[in-house]
């Protein structure tokens, strides 16, 4: 059995590993605590990237996703072929730990649904500093890191969601605490923070605004529990249970786009806010093509695509909501706090997996 790095694991296998990173020659590093300068995509570096010919990309979001954004790239810059390592995104985070103790280094750009990972990987100078001119002109300040080692590539929320063929609009919970009527026992679904980044973020904003007195009640509603934040909503879609605990926004999306009875609910609690942040690494073995796929994917096209086929939200300023959905200006939130995510992570898994039994 492959043992499971804990957090402060990963630092140190990076700190065991990291050595001075490739550059490309166009690309110049500002010193440590100040942005470096924002690039565009040139001409320089799509030749640099085509003689590489090729990225691996690991990500967390859900497969089809993933592979539409594939295509979209490769379409873009014929000659680069990309390889997609989809995974949840705590077993991302094991895995590229493992493979920086084992001095490999096969991941050239990073995406993870738990923000928190990106702040650790920082930590352990596993990222390139690397600012997209699109990203410094059109994200908020407070979706990139201000040394320009990663942004927001993505936003979701996880809601409360329900089968509308077996449940009526006006039984359906409202919120968080109405999932503990004895009326749900076995009748939800739920995802893990062991193995989904989505909801690791979920996990902790709940438990800091709700306490970990409601997953002990939770915990108690015999609860189906799947590992995935892309797992709830199919399980919906297809009858298994009637109501999820937590989920996915975007898959929940694309159901109902499909036809599928499946309906969201933003919780009057207030719904868990997500950011999907990427990053370049920094022992990247494909760099330039690294960094144009990095850079292409924040543009304003790759993040409209991101929304209208993916079915994501986005932190772009020139990126136009779905019309079939709250905007996110009108959905309550709970507050994202990924520093808090990255220190105590290990402590929600290990108490998660104690109440859930899992």
């Amino acid at each position: 059995m492959t043992r499971k790095l804990r957090r402060r694991h990963v630092l140190a296998a990076a700190a065991a590993t990291t050595t001075a990173s490739f550059v490309a020659p166009w690309f110049v590093t500002g010193a440590r605590g100040a942005p470096p300068e924002a690039q565009k995509i040139t001409p320089a570096l799509i030749e640099a990237a085509k003689k590489e010919g090729k990225v691996s990309w690991y990500t967390s979001v859900d497969l089809p996703v993933a592979e539409k954004v594939a295509k979209a790239f490769e379409a873009a810059y014929p000659g680069i072929s990309m390889k997609v390592e989809r995974s949840g995104a705590e077993r991302i985070f094991q895995r590229i730990g493992q493979e920086y103790q084992s001095k490999i280094h096969v991941c050239d750009v990073v995406n993870s649904s738990d923000a928190a990972h990106l702040i650790i990987w920082k930590r352990g100078d596993m990222l390139a500093p690397f600012l997209p001119e699109e990203v410094a002109q059109h994200y908020p300040k407070e979706h990139w890191d201000p040394d320009g080692m990663y942004a927001s590539w993505r936003l979701t929320l996880s809601p409360i969601a329900y089968n509308t063929s077996l449940v009526k609009a006006e039984e359906a919970p409202k919120g968080f605490n109405d999932l503990l009527d004895p009326k749900w026992v076995g009748k939800i679904v739920k995802a893990h923070p062991g193995y989904s980044g989505t909801i690791m973020t979920a996990t902790q904003q709940l438990a800091r605004d709700l306490g970990w007195g409601y997953f002990e009640k939770l915990a108690k509603q015999k609860i189906m529990q799947v590992q995935s934040a892309a797992d709830p909503p199919k399980k919906l879609a297809l009858g298994e249970r009637a109501v999820m605990a937590d989920g996915g926004e975007y898959v929940i999306t694309g159901l109902k786009a499909r036809g599928e009875p499946i309906e969201e609910i933003y919780a009057v609690e207030g719904t868990p806010l997500i950011t999907g942040p990427s990053a370049v690494m920094a022992r990247a073995a494909n760099p330039n093509a690294a960094r144009l796929f990095y850079a292409w994917s924040m543009t304003a096209e790759a993040q409209q695509m991101n929304v209208d086929v993916g079915a994501m939200r986005s932190a772009h300023a020139q990126v136009k909501e779905r019309p079939d959905r709250k905007k996110l200006s009108e959905v309550k939130t709970l507050r994202e706090d990924a520093a808090a995510v990255a220190d105590q992570a290990d402590d929600i898994k290990a108490r998660y997996t104690k109440l859930f039994k899992v």
